[in-house]
């Protein structure tokens, strides 16, 4: 055996390592490539959503209770076509609709595993970071270390991307609890300053940009899809020659 396979086979293990993270983490981002391209199509729809309530109640002009009987739709809170598109429903007799509050629920739930997702992932670059530099031992590799490295270098961005989508949602669930939804105070609103559509904006406001966000995350992870493919080709073939 020569001295330059003397040093090379006791990192044969690594090599193994390598070609299981090659596998498993481009089936992962694959994944990731597409989930939150569905998220942030969900996000948009909940910005106009909000968006829909604000230009009504920018416009119209508080109404009387429009019937006695609960349940009954309320006519000056109620925004145009928003009912079928949402389940947003406001009802004389109720407090906040319950469509509004399990939108609110599952944004805060998005947020949630959203910054999850984006702490593990940071951590994972933390040892992937580690790992990819013990790969300078195999010059068989070298035109690849950069590809190797930037797979790494745009998961992290997407870890922080993540981070900031959670502050983004959390921030939007804040300026949505400064409003009151119930009939009487929106209608006391629409007589009053107005403020319910400013922080409804707002909120979609920010809403949108998480969702650009999530976009942005989405075409990071989709990127590494060749390199992981050109990387884990090499690995293999670099493993098979050394047995």
């Amino acid at each position: 055996m020569s001295e330059d396979e003397t040093r090379r086979t006791p990192a044969d293990p690594l090599l193994r390592v390598i070609d299981n993270l090659a596998r498993f983490h481009r089936e992962h981002e694959e994944y990731y490539s597409q989930a939150p391209l569905r998220q942030a199509a969900e996000l948009q729809a909940r910005s106009r959503a909000l968006k829909s309530l604000a230009d009504r109640w920018s416009e119209a002009e508080a109404g009387e209770r429009t019937s006695a009987i609960g349940f009954a739709g309320a006519e000056d809170l109620n925004a145009p076509g928003l009912v079928a598109e949402s389940g947003i429903l406001f009802m004389e007799g109720e407090d906040e609709p319950a469509e509004l509050r399990r939108l609110k629920r599952e944004v805060g739930t998005i947020a949630d595993d959203t910054e999850q997702g984006g702490a593990w992932l940071a951590r994972a670059m933390e040892q992937a970071w580690e790992i990819a530099g013990s790969l300078a031992a195999y010059p068989a590799l070298a035109d690849l270390l950069g590809e190797r490295h930037r797979i790494i270098a745009d998961d992290w961005q997407s870890a922080g991307l993540q981070t900031l989508v959670a502050r983004l949602l959390r921030r939007a669930l804040d300026l949505l609890a400064r409003v009151d939804f119930s009939p009487a105070a929106l209608r006391a609103d629409l007589e009053g300053e107005r403020e319910a559509p400013r922080y409804l904006y707002a909120a979609s406001e920010l809403f949108d940009r998480a969702a650009d966000l999530m976009a942005e995350s989405a075409m990071l992870v989709h990127g590494n899809e060749r390199r992981w493919r050109v990387f884990r080709a090499r690995v293999r073939e670099l493993r098979s020659e050394h047995g």
